[in-house]
């Protein structure tokens, strides 16, 4: 559909176009009513004739409409104005993450601050019982000022009154689809690949991707054909980060390959403990070496942080070990561990990120253990629930 500049839809006039993708056209638009700028996406003709297209659409603006959060596309309105489905949206100036990685490496600090950006912006989705389930840098906006915003929610999982809607087009692509975006495939979780049910965990990984991606310069699960990364997906794990040639700090590898786990259960449990940990590198850590150093005006707070950790460490270990040379008998499954937030008794309220900040690591550390099931304080609060 090809809208010529000054058309009017409604109270929106066509001021300009931004791009075309495989589910719409971007313009720039003016809203006489609202005297402001908007983007307009418009669904073409040939699209909005199809059920599952159309279906597709409304199940993004609904998504969207959901949601109100910094690191989330903002929608203003939804609807069918001069026999055109459209959606309005915030404009944004800017670049896609994909256009940013293309340009060039990232400093380590700011690739954990976007990746913090879209783990809090997965997090107010996921508590909204909204899965986005097709994260890509193509779909992390970067804007001029310095703000994250995830777009496109059209393959969204969305629940709606306890009801879940999902994409139609979830099923494996072919390399020979047209309405698929290359790539995407490389993105997805093992069981989203196996059509398992997802959940939020599978957002986690995708996130994953694109840590990785940003830290190396190079897909995590890049092969020349669909068939071959979908088995390295399922099977293989990515290259060494020292192959890239760039220095990745071995915290930011642990917390990426995290996110990479085959097995949901293996994972950052939520995109909330995620964006926290991410955080707490970003704000108690010197990134600019290789390795990721203390600050000295966060060098405060180790000599009681550390130590308090190093002493649950250690009761969390004697529990353990009084629980397995209990009779064999009465052993019916895997010990559990709940890790709660910590109290900030310290008077100092700069340190307050520590309560939850803490209680990650803690949780990070002990899960990579098989012996043990490890409680988050966001599971804890499902069991009580």
């Amino acid at each position: 559909m090809n809208i010529e500049n000054g058309t009017s839809l409604g109270h929106y006039q066509i001021l300009a176009p931004l791009g075309t993708g495989g589910m719409g056209e971007v313009y720039r638009a003016q809203d006489t009513r609202l005297k402001r700028e908007v983007a307009i996406k418009i669904l073409p003709s040939h699209v909005a004739n199809n059920p599952d297209s159309l279906s597709r659409f409304e199940r993004e603006a609904l998504a969207l409409a959901q949601l109100s959060h910094p690191n989330i596309l903002a929608i203003h309105d939804f609807g069918r104005y001069e026999g055109v489905t459209l959606a309005a949206t915030e404009l944004l100036s800017g670049e896609n993450l994909r256009a940013r990685i293309e340009r060039g490496p990232i400093p380590t600090r700011r690739i954990l601050e976007i990746a913090a950006a879209i783990a809090e912006g997965l997090a107010a989705a996921h508590s909204k019982g909204i899965v986005h389930r097709d994260l890509k840098p193509e779909n992390v906006f970067l804007t001029s000022d310095d703000q994250v915003k995830i777009l496109d929610f059209g393959l969204a999982r969305v629940e709606v009154g306890g009801a879940k809607t999902e994409g139609t087009e979830t099923s494996i692509p072919t390399e020979t689809d047209p309405s698929i975006v290359k790539g995407t495939i490389g993105y997805m979780a093992p069981e989203q690949l196996r059509g398992q049910q997802t959940d939020g965990r599978a957002d986690i990984f995708s996130l994953g991707c694109l840590l990785y991606e940003m830290l190396t310069g190079r897909r995590a699960f890049a092969c020349d054909t669909v068939a071959d990364t979908m088995s390295a997906i399922l099977h293989e794990d990515p290259s060494d980060f020292a192959q890239s040639g760039r220095q990745v700090p071995p915290d930011v590898e642990r917390v990426t390959l995290q996110c990479l786990e085959k097995h949901a259960e293996k994972r950052f449990q939520s995109a909330r403990d995620l964006a926290i940990h991410l955080r707490t590198l970003v704000s108690s850590t010197d990134i600019s070496s290789p390795g990721l150093r203390r600050t000295s005006g966060g060098t405060r707070w180790l000599f009681w942080a550390f130590p308090l950790v190093l002493v649950l460490v250690l009761a969390v270990a004697a529990i353990f070990m009084t629980y397995m040379n209990r009779d064999p008998g009465t052993v019916t499954s895997r010990p559990s561990v709940a890790v709660l937030y910590f109290e900030n008794n310290t008077g100092d309220t700069s340190l307050n990120w520590l309560r939850s900040a803490l209680a990650n690591m803690l949780v990070t550390d002990l899960s990579q253990s098989t012996q043990i099931e490890v409680l988050g304080t966001d599971r804890l609060y499902q069991f009580l629930k």
